[in-house]
């Protein structure tokens, strides 16, 4: 008989976005550090799950659904034992904590916050958001810890279950790893990246109104009237794209705008580009705001809740703009081709706040596991 898993991650799908990513990385940097590790995960659809270390068992779950997935998750809880459960979602937490409930077994349950709910529900029909919250005023207080990836995140969710701010733990996403300056020094066969090229702006993040990429179009245009050579790329693939590559169009950015979907190493553009820009509505901690911080790269964020103000330190790294304000962020990015805030050294350093290393390691302490 196998040794009991140290670590379970409980995951409905890896998916194309960032936090699948930063999963990837956690449970493949606990794993290289000698600890067993387990994968449950209920769609095998992402290019992430192709990362995931090889000595990592996965397992499918048919269902997270909160009563179809039960009896599947129970078995597994029951016949493997893990030490500790790491879930993340609403749905996924309570599916957790119930099949613990079933199992009789002593697995200690986590649930993680990766956004700022409140925005998150602001979006929702009345009914979901009522249901969601009861949810979490139910069900978190019953996990053995919550961690959220920024003070802010923090402290909404803490106001949302109705608890105190210092029961949430904060630990940044392990987003800087060691391999990064290495892909992002990697060549790069773009004619815009070619040198003595025109500016290139960056966005990079699934093609959905979260990330504001509508706003993001609309400040190019007005960019375009400072720096007419200028030209924009949004990296990542999504729902919206239809909708922004007609935009475009009718802005008459056709030409000048590039959405070449999903892009296995970002960083060789990010290294590249004249300013990465983050046009999001809402965030919990932006991984590609870090990673572009990380390179070095000059700065343009919209201040949303919660993560660009602590990544950038209050604008100390980059510049912070109103949400959905094309005239702000036009002028921002203006300015920052113009006069970069901060050096790049100083951008390079803020990102060490989140290493690999650094955020394993407090994942460990918070999960009762160092």
């Amino acid at each position: 008989m196998s040794a009991a898993p140290d670590l379970t991650f409980l995951i409905e799908s890896l998916y194309n976005d960032g936090v699948g990513k930063m999963r990837v990385h956690l449970m493949n940097e606990i794993a290289r550090r000698g600890y067993r590790v387990e994968l449950l995960l209920a769609e095998m659809d992402s290019p992430y799950l192709s990362k995931v270390d090889a000595s990592i068992p996965r397992q499918g779950l048919r269902s997270v659904h909160g009563l179809k997935g039960l009896p599947g998750l129970a078995l597994y809880l029951r016949r493997s034992r893990p030490r500790v459960l790491l879930t993340q979602r609403v749905r996924l937490n309570l599916l957790a904590l119930r099949a613990r409930a079933l199992s009789r077994t002593d697995t200690r349950v986590f649930v993680t916050v990766n956004v700022n709910m409140s925005a998150k529900f602001d979006h929702q029909s009345a009914r979901k958001r009522d249901r969601q919250i009861d949810h979490m005023r139910t069900y978190y207080p019953r996990n053995d810890g919550i961690i959220a990836v920024s003070r802010g995140v923090a402290d909404d969710a803490a106001a949302l279950i109705g608890i105190a701010s210092d029961r949430v733990t904060v630990i940044p996403n392990p987003t800087v790893t060691p391999e990064l300056a290495t892909l992002a020094a990697q060549p790069l066969d773009h004619p815009w990246f070619a040198p003595d090229q025109a500016p290139v702006l960056l966005g990079a993040g699934r093609l959905m109104i979260e990330k504001g990429f509508d706003t993001l179009i609309r400040a190019f245009a007005l960019v375009r009237r400072d720096v007419p050579t200028c030209r924009l790329m949004i990296l990542g693939e999504g729902p919206d794209r239809k909708a922004l590559e007609t935009l475009a169009a009718e802005l008459g950015l056709a030409e000048s705008v590039a959405m070449p979907g999903f892009a296995n190493n970002p960083y060789a553009y990010m290294t590249r580009a004249s300013a990465f820009v983050l046009s999001s509505t809402r965030e919990g901690s932006p991984n590609a705001l870090v990673e572009a911080l990380a390179v070095g790269v000059p700065l343009v964020s919209t201040d949303c809740p919660n993560g660009p103000q602590e990544v950038l330190e209050g604008g100390k790294h980059g510049r912070l703009v109103p949400v959905g304000d094309a005239a702000a962020l036009a002028r921002a990015i203006v300015d920052t081709l113009r006069d970069p805030v901060g050096t790049k050294d100083s951008r390079m350093a803020a990102a060490q706040r989140y290493t690999v290393e650094r955020s394993t390691t407090l994942y460990l302490q918070a999960l009762g596991l160092a």
